[in-house]
Order: structure tokens, then sequence, then C-alpha cells
């Protein structure tokens, strides 16, 4: 259940990146843009819900890292997608 939260909590947080890429940018291309730079930021943040899965909750770096790729991966890939598809105006 914490890894559907921390997904879904990645795509909230993507879907506000890309809303202050329309205020900011008022185009398809600020909205790409914002969906770019949402990638690194979600990196550091599952990196940081690995460090927690790890220090507090008793896993170790094995058990956590599958859990991080994943975490990372849904919300990265979505992100991927959206921006090509803003960068090519289909959206």
């Amino acid at each position: 259940m914490h890894v559907a939260m921390v997904i879904g909590t990645g795509i909230l947080l993507l879907c506000v990146f890309v809303s202050f890429g329309w205020l900011w940018g008022a185009s398809a291309a600020g909205m790409a843009l914002a969906a770019k730079a949402f990638v690194p930021v979600w990196l550091a943040l599952a990196c940081i819900n690995m460090w927690v899965g790890v220090s507090h909750a008793g896993y170790t770096v094995r058990q956590e890292a599958p859990i991080l790729v994943l975490v990372f991966a849904v919300p990265a890939v979505l992100a991927a997608i959206a921006a090509w598809q803003l960068s090519r105006g289909q959206i």
C-alpha cells in the first residue's frame, strides 16, 4: 500500500510541475520543460524514501532497491511520455 501511495504522490507531483510549467511558460514547451525538470527532483525524493525504509523501517538496501526502481520508474516514465508528447505538440 505504501508503494502505491508513493507512486501516486509522484504522479500528483508531476501534475503540479506541469501545471507550473504552464503558468510560467504559457506554452506546451514550458510544460515539457517542467516535466523534464521533474525527473531529477523525483529521483531525489525516491532516494529519500529508500533511505527512510533502510534507516527507520529496518529493511536492507538489497530489499529496498527494487522498490526504489519501481517507485522512481512509474512517474519518470509518465514524465518522459508527457514531455515527448508536449514537445511534439500532441497534447
